[in-house]
């Protein structure tokens, strides 16, 4: 009853921080549902550029490759590589989900460096990075946790619960705690991380436009991509720890 108890309490919890808000936000009410303006509008841009992305990059495929084809090649086997590495050698069917994954948030905290989504007036709030949001970091790691259940169950049935107890009937409830805990630490490190840098790049541009902020600016380049990198690895990882059993 305390480890139900615990669990419902962490469920709470994330539950309540997808209601965290700074400053404030644009939102539409359609019908009787207060809908997240901000956040759709930034994330229908990264999905419209993944999708013009991947048109482009397979309307004329050529035997002898361009360099969009070379990169785009490049990109799907690197995916691959990181989805082989954690999961095994049953990756191949969970590609599609960590490279989309990956490409989101990668597409997504560059976003927020280099398009100018706050020269865009809104009624209420600013635009900026869909990763900027705790919403959209929660969806994110709710969805890994969907992913890693359902790639448990599909592969050993009920059995797939027995991890728990393993390897003694002592650590259940720490077994079960921790799949409430993953999503938690998932969505705070990509929201936090994001945050802080465009926070970052925000104070500097005010007390300093005209040189300091650039350095600080590309070295978010490389820390957003490393953070799409780290979610992408730790979902993967969380797959191919369901299909092999607890670690």
């Amino acid at each position: 009853m305390n480890v139900i108890s615990c669990s419902s309490n962490t469920l709470k919890v994330l539950y309540d921080i997808s209601g965290v808000e700074v400053g404030q936000h644009f939102y539409w009410q359609i019908g009787g549902l207060q809908v997240h303006a901000q956040v759709l509008i930034t994330s229908w841009v990264v999905i419209a550029i993944l999708l013009g992305s991947a048109l482009i990059a397979v309307r004329n495929p050529q035997t002898i490759p361009t360099a969009g084809q070379n990169f785009f090649e490049y990109v799907l086997e690197f995916i691959r590589d990181v989805s082989k590495t954690q999961i095994g050698e049953e990756y191949g069917p969970w590609v599609p989900f960590i490279g989309t994954m990956f490409l989101f948030i990668f597409v997504s905290n560059w976003s927020g460096a280099l398009l100018p989504w706050k020269i865009i007036q809104l009624p209420h709030g600013e635009l900026a990075a869909p990763t900027n949001d705790i919403n959209t970091t929660v969806a994110l790691a709710l969805l890994t946790s969907v992913a890693y259940f359902y790639a448990g169950l599909s592969k050993k049935g009920l059995g797939y619960f027995s991890k728990y107890i393993q390897p003694t009937p002592i650590l259940l409830p720490i077994n079960i705690l921790e799949d409430f805990t993953k999503p938690l630490s998932l969505s705070f490190r990509l929201f936090g991380n994001i945050l802080a840098d465009e926070l970052v790049v925000v104070v500097l541009v005010s007390l300093v436009p005209l040189v300091v902020p650039i350095p600080v600016m590309f070295l978010g380049l490389f820390t957003s991509g490393i953070q799409a990198l780290i979610f992408a690895t730790l979902a993967a990882a969380y797959i191919g720890e369901s299909m092999e059993g607890h670690h």
